[in-house]
């Protein structure tokens, strides 16, 4: 195969909000970048209303799109017609590669079909994203529908060494890579500390963790709050919760009411705009990422953006990607061990130290590099 000049990808991107979707447009604006003319096919319809815990699965209507960005929103992910319709659309435009974004099960059918009738159109080599091989919250079919989408694709990038080995239960054969996720810079630069505190009405004084996105059981929040409560510490300290709630968010209320934390943290419930994002990482010392269970993170390519330390758990991708005692702390998942953690951060001063080396560990995620790599995965295919 020649240099690819046209390229299509397959996945959420605007007016659909959240990180796949930003993932997705930042690659689209690397190839064009590259000179590869690129279109996304996203979906009119991503989730039915009852499959969708969140308040909205779109921007605000008064957002405008990512710059030189091309969107076509054709696919519902429950009406079959409508993935006839997009292969008939992506037929059209010939292109050399198709990028196709795989996070969930529940896509399996969806995806792996417009693939399938795509590569029986047009023979071209179809290269998959894999945020997740094996979901975070598991259901009956995940197997079938996963089996069914990876069997449609020609290569594979998985962006943890997690995810890389949930593949092998699937395949072994086929081409892939271990990329990972490039910084997210579509944030805006980053603003003075007490600018951004003034913004979000916090002191010059506090020491500040930020624990950031979407709030779901596996993200580790309640671990957060207890491990909070158990430290030596307190004194001048908040913790900024921000981020839409997946699940009750009273049962959040509760354990802050439970560990005699009213005083320490603050919710801003709700998804966060992307003009606002700046304000929370540039605002914080450090950002708290306690899951329990866990493939990669968009929040961590957030946070090298904006040179911010972080505390990760010892759980799937997390440790590839931030190098323990040098931009960060990678912890046990238990209370005591991020509670020592974060009492350490804070007692010896870690945050120059980190922020400095965070600004040659970031070079390793550019957005050049990983559109390059998925064009050497499209070419072995021929």
């Amino acid at each position: 195969m020649a240099a690819a000049r046209k390229c299509v990808i397959i996945g959420p991107a605007f007016p659909l909000r959240g990180g796949i979707a930003q993932l997705n447009e930042s690659l689209s604006q690397e190839f064009t970048k590259q000179g590869i003319e690129t279109t996304i096919f996203s979906f009119y319809l991503q989730y039915p209303n009852f499959l969708f815990p969140g308040t909205s699965q779109k921007v605000a209507s008064d957002r405008k799109g990512p710059e030189g960005v091309h969107v076509r929103s054709t696919i519902s992910s429950i009406n079959p017609i409508s993935w006839w319709l997009t292969v008939r659309e992506i037929s059209k435009a010939k292109p050399d590669f198709v990028v196709v974004r795989f996070w969930l099960p529940f896509m399996g059918p969806c995806l792996g079909t417009i693939c399938k009738w795509l590569k029986s159109k047009l023979n071209i080599p179809v290269v998959a994203i894999l945020d997740n091989v094996i979901p975070h919250e598991k259901r009956i079919g995940d197997n079938a529908f996963t089996r069914y989408f990876l069997n449609q694709c020609d290569s594979f990038v998985a962006m943890s060494g997690s995810v890389l080995d949930e593949l092998a239960g699937f395949d072994r054969a086929k081409p892939r890579r271990l990329l990972y996720h490039p910084i997210y810079d579509h944030f805006g630069g980053k603003v003075d500390k007490s600018m951004a505190r003034k913004q979000l009405k916090l002191d010059d004084q506090e020491k500040v963790i930020l624990f950031f996105g979407i709030i779901r059981k596996y993200k580790g929040l309640s671990l957060l709050l207890k491990a909070i409560s158990k430290m030596k510490n307190t004194s001048n300290l908040k913790l900024v919760v921000a981020g839409e709630f997946y699940e009750d968010q009273a049962k959040y209320t509760k354990l802050i009411a439970k560990y005699q934390l009213e005083e320490h943290v603050i919710v801003h419930a709700g998804f966060v705009d992307k003009h606002e994002v700046k304000f929370y990482f540039c605002a914080a010392d450090i950002v708290a990422q306690p899951y329990l269970s866990a493939t990669q993170s968009g929040v961590t390519q957030i946070a090298y953006h904006y040179d911010t330390p972080m505390l990760v758990t010892n759980v799937g991708g997390l440790p590839e990607m931030v190098p323990h005692g040098k931009v960060g702390y990678v912890c046990d998942v238990n209370p005591e061990s991020v509670a020592a953690s974060l009492d350490a951060f804070f007692e010896e001063g870690k945050g120059n130290e980190f922020q400095q080396n965070i600004l040659e560990e970031k070079k390793r995620f550019s957005w050049s590099f990983f559109a390059d790599e998925i064009q050497k995965l499209a070419i072995t295919k021929v």
